[in-house]
């Protein structure tokens, strides 16, 4: 089958969403699929200024077409230029693809967000590819959930966006089954097209021998490390630990370790010092290759989701951190299908985001746990092999397209 991959992100850009597209094409490149990926050019989420160069408009990488797309900024950019900017991006991408790519693709994934994307797929379906929609986060109602979107004019708008894309998609794949519910109730004409496409982790690429390299590259070679690694944004909500951190300050072993970048990074570092706290360390993105070995330096795996998001989105990291054998902390508003996953796992603690207070006994509780922190790795590990396995998840995906 010829495939075409639409996604604002993709390596060498470092997000969650990036490694999943690249793991995706990958495994269907493997299984006779002919594949090309459709994304933006990478400026944004990069181990080091190098890590774009001498990527050109067109490559084909390990078997994989790739067609990139220069944008607008559509990150670590106020919200009306990122909205102009996606607003944008079907136009280019398609222009891209008139240009650099074929024109009897049969089938089209799109991956949301950003949702306006879902303009490629729609405008390949009436060439007639079956076009499916993966839906990550629900929008527009994430961005009104976080204060991001307030204008009734322009919420409206994305309302009737979000509806033409539900209504043009052949298929909409959510990534838990309170989504399903979610989307089933709040988009009632389109129930019988949605369905359960859960997200994957390759667990063997994280099975990987003790490691302290990473502990002492940043100094922390005795410290009880609660690490986080990827997108630091709005939605993350990590003011939450640096604020849980300082209320922690007497365990002097007990370290808070942020690897990445994002739109609120520099407001967490600012926050950090204001508290004057010194359990806080934070450090740059580091090569995709590296992150499973980053993992192994860690004690526990933290994920954090704003409470003020109320739909059930599952934080990527998470099967990541138990594919490591790594226990979790998840900080998730109550709404996340990440909370029942950890508690039917057993990998961890799971907190809700709105209690501060639970937050940080969470914390002590994990701090003090030491003895239970192999079987609650073990426990996880053994959780994503029987239920997100990359290859079982994909030929479900195959399922759908066929």
């Amino acid at each position: 089958m010829n495939i075409l991959l639409v996604t604002d992100a993709y390596p060498p850009e470092i997000r969650s969403s990036s490694h999943l597209m690249l793991e995706l094409a990958q495994e269907l490149v493997t299984r006779g699929h002919k594949v090309t990926v459709l994304t933006s050019w990478p400026q944004y989420n990069l181990s080091s200024p190098q890590a774009a160069a001498g990527i050109g408009v067109k490559a084909v990488e390990d078997g994989v077409t790739v067609i990139r797309v220069k944008t607008l900024p559509h990150h670590k950019v106020n919200f009306v230029v990122r909205g102009i900017a996606q607003l944008m991006m079907p136009r280019q991408f398609l222009r891209a693809l008139r240009r650099h790519g074929g024109r009897d693709y049969q089938a089209v994934i799109v991956y949301s967000p950003p949702l306006p994307l879902a303009g490629v797929g729609s405008a390949l379906r009436r060439k007639g590819a079956f076009f499916a929609l993966n839906i990550q986060d629900v929008f527009p109602q994430n961005a009104i959930d976080l204060g991001v979107l307030r204008n009734p004019m322009l919420i409206a708008m994305f309302r009737a966006m979000e509806r033409a894309a539900y209504r043009n998609a052949d298929r909409i794949l959510v990534h838990s089954e309170s989504n399903l519910e979610f989307l089933k109730r709040e988009n009632p004409r389109v129930a019988s097209k949605i369905a359960v496409l859960h997200n994957w982790v390759d667990g063997k690429s994280y099975q990987l021998p003790a490691s302290r390299r990473f502990r002492e590259k940043y100094g922390l070679q005795d410290k009880f490390i609660i690490g986080f690694a990827g997108v630091m944004g709005p939605s993350q909500q990590l003011d939450l630990i640096v604020e849980a951190a300082a209320k922690l300050g007497e365990l002097k072993d007990l370290a808070f370790l942020f690897v990445g970048d994002g739109g609120e990074s520099e407001n967490l570092k600012a926050l950090a010092r204001q508290y004057e706290t010194t359990n806080v360390h934070f450090q740059p993105f580091i090569p995709r290759e590296e992150y499973p070995e980053l993992l192994k330096n860690f004690d526990v795996g933290l994920v954090c989701l704003s409470p003020k998001n109320h739909t059930p989105v599952v934080p990527g990291k998470l099967l990541t951190y138990m594919a490591a054998s790594l226990p979790v902390l998840a900080v998730l508003n109550r709404e996340s299908d990440g909370n029942a996953i950890v508690r039917a796992a057993d990998c961890g603690l799971a907190v809700p985001s709105d209690d501060k207070e639970a937050i940080a006994e969470a914390i002590r509780t994990m701090y003090e746990s030491r003895s239970r922190l192999g079987a609650w790795g073990a426990q996880g590990q053994a959780y994503v092999d029987k239920n997100f396995e990359k290859a079982a998840v994909i030929s479900e995906l195959e399922k759908y397209l066929a």
